[in-house]
């Protein structure tokens, strides 16, 4: 029986791997031009009733930091800097979300 087992295993197993193959290339080749496209897209996260903005990307690139003049004036520094943190912290889980988003569907169908 194991003999029977193993012969028809390997009589369709070449033409499997071959299809698996093809099928992995297609995803990588999906996954690449997802993170392509995540690289151009970018969320932004807000803190201090908007006072403070970033702008991240897909990738997880800072591309902006906008902190409003009128919050400088009555700020402190511990103040500032825990604004900063947090809403850059939040600017990246929104970006690492958009990637869950465009990646996940793809990595899922990954035939292991």
């Amino acid at each position: 029986m194991a003999k029977g087992f193993n012969k028809g295993s390997s009589m369709g197993g070449g033409q499997s791997q071959s299809g698996m193959m093809q099928q992995l290339q297609r995803v990588q080749k999906q996954m690449e031009e997802a993170q392509i496209k995540l690289a151009d897209e970018t969320v932004t996260a807000t803190a201090g009733g908007g006072a403070i903005k970033v702008t991240m990307t897909g990738d997880q690139k800072c591309r902006e930091v906008i902190i409003d003049p009128e919050l400088l004036k009555d700020a402190d520094a511990e103040m500032l800097q825990d604004l900063v943190l947090s809403v850059v912290n939040m600017a990246l889980d929104q970006s690492r979300e958009l990637a869950n988003q465009r990646l996940g569907p793809l990595s899922g169908g990954l035939p292991f």
